[in-house]
This record gives C-alpha cells, structure tokens and sequence, in this order.
C-alpha cells in the first residue's frame, strides 16, 4: 500500500511555453501506475466526508478502492452510477473546494487526487472499452424534456433516461454541450470528450434536436401541447455583463462570452475555419474567475501579450487556484488591486489602450470580501488593441417573458425550488446558472440531478 505518501502524485503536463503557442490539452493525464499509487493514498474513511462534499455524491471511496486493486472497469461502473459526466468533471470540476476539500489527508498534507483519477478511470474506460454496447434504455412513454444540453441539462437527460423516460433536449445552438463547447477552451476540455459523453447519452435513447431556441422558435406551451409531460429549463446564463465605462463600445471590446465562442465553438483558432476573429498584440482581460482566466490563456495562444486586471488581491481571485498558476506559468501578467476607469481609442474608434487606476482593499462588502477603492491621482495606462470583459453572466429573461407562470427569483434568475427545481409553474422545472447565476459545471449537474429525481416523483405521484 502506498497510503503514508502526504503528497498527491503530480499530473503529466506540456511544458509551459510549449502549451502557450497550441490548443492541446494540457494535462496529460495519469498512466495505470500513477492512478493506482494514487488510489492507495485513500483512507477510505467511515464517514466518506469527501462524497457529503460532491454535488452528485459520486461513491468517490468505492470507486478509488477499485482503482488502487487495479479493476478500472468496476470503478467505472461505480462512478457512472450517480455522474453522467466522469471524463468533463475529472478535468474541470473544482476539486479542491469540493471533495478534495473535505478529504482527511488534506489535513496534514495534500488531499487524495480524486479528480485526476476521475479523469483516469473515464479515460481509461473510453480507450479500452468504449461505448460500443451502450444500450438503449426501455422507455416507459413518459415524454419529457429538457432545454439546453449544458452540464445541468445533460445530467437532467442522462438520470431521466436512465428511469425509462422519452427524454428529448433542444438546444439553440448548432452544437451539444452548452458551455463545455462554447465556454470552456480545447486546452482544458477537448470538444471531443464532451462529444463522447452526449454519444454516450445519444446510444441510452436520449434524443438531441439542436437550432432550437425555445421562446422563440418553439415555446414551453407548445412542448406540453406535443405530449411532453414535464420540462426542464437548464438554458445557463449567457447574458454578459459589463462596466458601463467610457469606451466600451469601441472595436475591440468583446465579453468573455463572445471571444470564448469564437475561440472554442466556431475555431477561430484554425486557419482553416473563416471564423472573423483578430490575432491581437496586446490584450486586456478585465476580471479574475475561471472564464477570465479561460480568456486570458485563449489570447496568448492567440499570439497576444495579455494583461489581466483585478480591482482586489490574490487572496479574493475567484478563479481555481491550478488556473491561475497555469496563466502565471504561461507567461499572462497580472495588475491586482487596479481597475479599468475608461477604455480609449484611435480615430478608427478601434482600442488602443485602456485607463486604470490602483485600489486598496477597504472594509468587507456584501459578498464577505473587502471593498476595493480606488487610490485618488494613480491612474495610469496599459496599451491593448484589445479588452474582454469578463465580468459574469446573468440569465437571458427569454423563456421568462414567453411563458406563463415562470417567475424570477431575487438573483435575476429563475425562481426555483433548492431542492427540487420545482419553478412556479407546474410541471416545469429548472438548474444550474438558470437558476443560480453563473457558478461551476459540478453545481449545474448537482442541480440537473436533484431536477430529474423531483420530475420523477412529480411524474409517477400525476
């Protein structure tokens, strides 16, 4: 056994200023001997602390057990049983504020690595195994559906199939996968393993009706007119926010949304895709969570110089820890305790800087963090041809003003019960940033699975 070692048993990854010029991955992933020397670091504790940390509650001491004896198929099967999604949250969930968080070795070192052997045993599963004898799973004809094929919709459609429901998803995009395609970079989560799970998915009987946008093309009274029996609304939040500063509406300011698509949903990347995107030589990215830090990484490999700014400090970045470093490591700069006053252009209006000035960390706020404020007389200039704000998001009201009955909640979002997703309309459930705002891809599937288990209990009561 191999469980006194205190440190996790360290990822494969490209070499930093390799990894900064492609879109590969950038971890490498574990070989059978890492998964199983990390496995045996595993206490499989009594209480399972680290499962009351996961939003689906993956059996996350079963399935390591079956790593550490080297019966890969077996912990597959186990980690599947509650997670439609194993190769995506091995690779994007964030551990360490969730199960690695509340694992006992992370006391008096670092936690077991239970998402590095996540992506393991669903990778391992993928190359030796397949989804070749994936059946389709016998309905019981009870239509339901479900809008969007996000994290929380595909967790949604993949427990309801699994019931024996006739799940069909309808996405507005051309594409499955909601923001694992269009949101999340190849260098993080190649397209082609969110295209295996919906496959996966696809082989159970779930059905996929993409170019649909309800609320405009097709409503919710229209999908009970048909025979659906139930909805489920897991349309994310993709309405950027912004400053409202001077100059935002140059050329060259995007939302971290709009760069994102054009990167990873339609290649800007490629030279082979004519998708209309500028190779940019100096970058600002205005924001510290995952999706700046997805922006910022997406820019360099771009070819631009990029500049993160962020009106607090280290300690408040709400970005994972590993993404931040990864940024660090590839060469991106970081302007803490500043924030942008205005953003500036040339006689094209086209961006070619943009005005900061330093902050200090005063009292904490409503959030619990420190209010920044600005330092009066310390503006200064950063050059950039251009600016992503990457700010957040906030729910699209569409299906809100197109439908009957379905509130907002005080969020922006719509109103939903915590436990069921139950909304103010019945028969019409909702998950993820939908409901929350946006927060991680764990979260939206916890929330697609408590919808899917309440839709059922709705269901068989009616």
């Amino acid at each position: 056994m191999n469980n006194n070692v205190m440190i996790k048993t360290p990822m494969p990854s490209q070499d930093p200023n390799v990894r900064n010029k492609n879109f590969d991955e950038v971890a490498l992933g574990y070989t059978e001997e890492m998964a199983v020397g990390e496995a045996q670091r595993c206490l499989n504790c009594k209480n399972k602390p680290c499962v009351n940390g996961c939003p689906v509650n993956v059996r996350i001491p079963e399935f390591i057990e079956k790593v550490a004896a080297r019966e890969f198929a077996e912990a597959y099967e186990i980690l599947t049983s509650t997670n439609s999604l194993p190769a995506i949250c091995g690779r994007v969930c964030p551990q360490e504020t969730q199960c690695e968080g509340k694992c006992i070795r992370g006391i008096k070192g670092e936690p077991v690595g239970v998402g590095r052997l996540e992506r393991f045993v669903a990778d391992w599963h993928k190359a030796n195994i397949g989804n070749g004898e994936v059946k389709e799973v016998e309905s019981n004809g009870i239509k339901v559906a479900v809008i969007g094929s996000g994290p929380a919709g595909l967790t949604c459609a993949g427990d309801l199939i699994n019931l024996g429901y006739d799940v069909t998803v309808f996405e507005s995009l051309h594409k499955e996968g909601g923001v694992l395609v269009y949101g999340i970079p190849e260098f993080r989560l190649p397209k082609a393993i969110v295209g295996y799970e919906i496959e996966t998915l696809a082989k159970k009987g779930v059905k996929f009706v993409s170019n649909v946008v309800v609320g405009k093309s097709i409503y919710i009274d229209d999908l009970f007119d048909e025979g659906y029996k139930a909805v489920f609304i897991g349309t994310g939040a993709g309405l950027p926010m912004f400053m409202n500063i001077e100059g935002e509406n140059l050329v060259g300011v995007y939302s971290a949304n709009e760069y994102l698509t054009r990167i990873n949903l339609m290649k800007a990347y490629k030279d082979e895709y004519d998708t209309p995107i500028k190779h940019n030589k100096n970058v600002v990215v205005v924001g510290a969570g995952n999706v700046a830090m997805d922006a910022a990484r997406c820019a360099k490999r771009m070819g631009a110089d990029v500049h993160v700014v962020y009106r607090r400090s280290r300690a408040e970045m709400p970005a994972r820890a590993e993404e931040i470093e990864h940024a660090e490591e590839e060469g991106i700069q970081f302007h803490l305790l500043n924030n942008p006053v205005r953003i500036l252009g040339d006689e094209k209006n086209h961006v070619n800087r943009i005005e900061c000035i330093k902050m200090e960390l005063g009292e904490p706020d409503a959030s619990g963090r420190r209010r920044p404020i600005p330092i009066e007389g310390s503006e200064y200039e950063i050059e950039a041809d251009a600016v992503i704000m990457a700010l957040g998001t906030k729910l699209n009201t569409l299906i809100r003003d197109t439908t009957e009955g379905v509130d907002l909640n005080e969020r922006g979002g719509l109103k939903a019960d915590d436990e069921t997703g139950a909304t103010t309309r019945e028969g019409v459930f909702a998950g993820g940033d939908a409901v929350t705002g946006a927060a991680t891809v764990i979260k939206a599937m916890g929330a697609g699975k408590k919808a899917a288990a309440a839709m059922h209990e709705y269901l068989q009561n009616k």
